[in-house]
Order: C-alpha cells, then structure tokens, then sequence
C-alpha cells in the first residue's frame, strides 16, 4: 500500500469535516487494506468549484451535477499484491493501467487541493477478477470523444460498463439519456466546439452513461469518502 492511500485513509477516518459535501453522512473509513480489486473510485469536485470553463471536467460538471458535489470521473481499483493500480479511461492516457499515486496527481486541483475520492464496491463482487481481466483487454484504446457505443474507443463510465458483466455476459449498469445541457438548459460551448471539430452531431438524449448516475447503482455500496 502507497504511502499516500494510506495517508489519505487515515485522514478520512479522523478528519471527515473537510468535505465539501452538505448533509452528507460519512461512513466510517474501513483499514487501507480492506481496498480490494473490483473497487470503483468516483471522483467529485464541489459544487462552487471553477474548472476551466474549456475544458472536458468542467462541461462533465456542469451537466451531471446532483446539487452537492459533481462527479467527474471513476476508475477501477485494482490490488497488485499492496500497491493500488488503476486503470480508468482519460483524455490524456485513453484507457490505461497505472499506479493510484498517477491519478492522484493528475486530478489535483488547479488550487493544489485534492478533489473528493469515493470508493464503492459492488455488493456482490463473486466476479471480481472477470471484470479486471475484461478491463485489462481494453487498454491501449483512445478515450470516446464521440460518447458512442462499440466505436473501438471508450470514455470512463463505458469502461466501467463494458468491464462489468454478469455471469452470462449481461451488462450490470444501465444506461439513461445522456444529458450535455447544463442546469439552465443551455449547452457549454465545450460540447460545441468538441463535437463539430468530429463532424457529429451532440449525443443529446442518447443512450449512455456518467459518473454521477451509475454512483447511485444499488448495485453499489459506499466504502469510503475521501476528502481533503
């Protein structure tokens, strides 16, 4: 275990008041060494947070917020031995496996400060190194820019879903409409410019998936809160 993750455990555990996040019921922070493979890490920036209004999180933001904290990102936990690994799909790497410590950085905020990290787990995890094999085989393809299915790249949430499968090959998140409108209605020019420049049309009710809706799988249970 990285000396970082177990710092970060620890804070969490002695320190919940840091959270950014209103009328959130903080679960206990279990050990770092109860972190297993199969494990989801969602990340999440508060509300009131000035990204780049440019950029891809801050459009992301803007259109899945639930009012407390947007979820921008999730990446799959996997334990080589004691070392965290993740492997995630990312505009900068496409879909790849690195060291946690890698994402950590990465997703520092442009403050310096650390984003919230929430780590969940499937209820039911009999299938656990199935999904981190399948994750494995889609490293190396770029990120989904387009946010379309089996179009030989994927975004982050679709790496979740097309790694998740039950025991005969069924999906186990669904899909909803994909909504790129922020909360007036109105959509970033972020999304405007990105889908002219691939000459196709913005997704804009289309089947798929993000960050804060699959969060709230029942599917899902809530190991820790990270906040710092």
């Amino acid at each position: 275990m990285t000396k970082k993750l177990l710092l970060l455990i620890i804070i969490a555990a002695a320190t919940a008041c840091g959270s950014p996040r209103k009328n959130v019921n903080t679960p206990a922070a279990e050990p770092a060494e109860t972190l297993m493979s199969g494990d989801l890490v969602f990340i999440g920036i508060p509300m009131d947070y000035a990204l780049d209004e440019n950029s891809m999180d801050s459009a992301i933001a803007a259109a899945t917020g639930d009012g407390e904290i947007n979820l921008i990102h999730v990446a799959i936990l996997e334990m080589d031995g004691d070392k965290p690994y993740i492997i995630d799909a990312t505009l900068k790497h496409g879909v790849d496996r690195h060291p946690l410590d890698t994402m950590l950085k990465e997703f520092t905020l442009k403050d310096g400060s650390q984003p919230t990290y929430i780590v969940k787990r499937m209820k039911d995890r009999t299938l656990a190194d199935q999904w981190i094999e399948r994750a494995k085989t889609f490293c190396g393809q770029p990120y989904d820019c387009a946010f379309l299915p089996a179009n030989g790249a994927l975004y982050c949430t679709e790496l979740v879903r097309d790694s998740f499968l039950g025991a005969s090959g069924e999906y186990l998140f669904d899909e909803n409409p994909m909504n790129f409108l922020d909360d007036e209605g109105n959509m970033p020019v972020y999304w405007t410019q990105l889908f002219a420049l691939i000459g196709q049309e913005v997704p804009q009710g289309l089947p798929g998936t993000n960050p804060q809706d699959m969060s709230t799988s029942p599917l899902l249970e809530t190991v820790v809160l990270l906040s710092l």
